[in-house]
């Protein structure tokens, strides 16, 4: 097969082509500065709000509750930082979980070192949290709990409408880091009692380098970036028109039928999942049903590293991942797999496949001809396999 097999939707995204013709215009017509008063910016400002509209309607806000951002990393850090900061004077306790994205986890990192407490709430081996460890961590001091919608390694999808729930219920404000769950769970912020939530553009279908956080209205939050007076005070700095824009059509896209695109996709994600587990000494990471992101795939393969796996996968034209894109060029093992109790040994061995609408059953099929042999060819160098035997 000549062509490359694409399997790491869950690093990015190609941006699709109605995408990318709505934005094309505000590179070289449509190019003024939204903040002038001149016809030629007011072009370029409604287009915002328009976009602005397209995603607050996503996820059931406000269009005045939607900022846009340069990243989903900068969107964790700003609600994070934001808070913690704008409610030091009611306390200085934040609650997040050992499964976190590294924008979520080195921010905390940094509020720590700025007299913050963290606690990092455990999961089970299926990358769940306990509501029960979580009512327990809630403290008169707690002010902000941040738990992601869904896991960017394995898959696992959180029950954030009860979290939301205990957390309004206790007065804490609520973050959920929902970057992997835009485009891929019907998101309503109001009935998930959610006060805020970051977004990427290039997660669903959308131009890199814009993101969006929600905040709920009344929830008061420091600035990250200062300087000029763009979105209405929040986030200075000359806006990214033509990613905004982008970033309005694709969560536009992506929302429309996340029905029918988990079905498809489900259907590939099982076949994927069943397949793989026909190898020896294979385990799947992270729960199955529906209760696990319809497009994420997360396999450990004993006996062998993850990366000798990707570069022979690479050499067969197959594009994967061994966990977040984020943390690649990093020789630990996930800290996603250690969290749900797996040795470092078998952490090592891990294998991320994510599908998405370019996926077809052809691709698939390849995928499951190929593995197979450079499993049992890696094997077949490791002392530890020969062991076994």
């Amino acid at each position: 097969m000549n062509k490359t097999i694409y399997m790491d939707y869950a690093a990015t995204t190609y941006t699709k082509p109605e995408v990318l013709k709505e934005m094309l215009p505000y590179f070289n017509e449509n190019f003024g500065n939204p903040s002038s008063i001149y016809s030629l910016s007011r072009v370029t400002k409604k287009a915002i709000d328009e976009s602005r509209d397209k995603v607050a309607k996503a996820i059931n806000a406000d269009s005045s509750e939607i900022f846009f951002t340069g990243s989903g990393s900068e969107a964790d850090n700003w609600a994070l930082k934001g808070i913690a900061f704008a409610n030091k004077n009611k306390g200085n306790h934040i609650i997040t979980t050992k499964i976190e994205h590294h924008a979520i986890l080195h921010a905390c990192e940094f509020l720590e070192k700025h007299g913050f407490e963290v606690t990092y709430l455990p999961v089970d081996q299926y990358g769940f949290i306990k509501i029960e460890d979580l009512k327990s961590a809630i403290k008169d001091t707690t002010i902000l709990v941040s738990i992601m919608f869904a896991n960017n390694e394995i898959g696992t999808i959180q029950n954030i409408k009860e979290i939301g729930k205990l957390c309004r219920e206790n007065k804490v404000f609520f973050h959920t880091d929902a970057v992997q769950a835009i485009g891929a769970v019907e998101i309503d912020v109001k009935d998930m009692n959610i006060d805020l939530l970051s977004m990427a553009g290039h997660k669903f279908y959308g131009p890199k380098g814009v993101g969006a956080l929600y905040i709920r209205k009344g929830v008061r939050v420091d600035n990250l970036i200062h300087g000029g007076g763009q979105e209405r005070a929040k986030r200075a700095g000359t806006e990214n028109v033509a990613s905004i824009v982008g970033i309005g059509k694709a969560i536009e896209l992506a929302t429309s039928d996340i029905k029918a695109r988990n079905e498809r996709l489900s259907a590939l994600r099982d076949k994927l999942i069943d397949g793989l587990l026909k190898t020896p000494y294979t385990r799947l990471n992270g729960p199955k049903g529906d209760k696990r992101l319809a497009s994420n795939v997360n396999i450990c393969f004993e006996y062998i590293e993850g990366e000798s796996i990707l570069l022979l996968l690479d050499d067969a034209g197959i594009c994967a991942s061994s966990g977040s894109a984020c943390t690649s060029g990093a020789l630990d093992p996930s800290h996603v797999l250690l969290a749900i109790g797996l040795p470092h040994e078998i952490a090592h061995g891990s294998l991320r496949l994510s599908i998405g609408d370019g996926t077809t059953e052809e691709d698939v099929n390849y995928v499951l001809e190929v593995i197979p042999a450079i499993i049992e060819r890696l094997r077949a160098m490791s002392p530890l396999y020969e062991n076994v035997k």
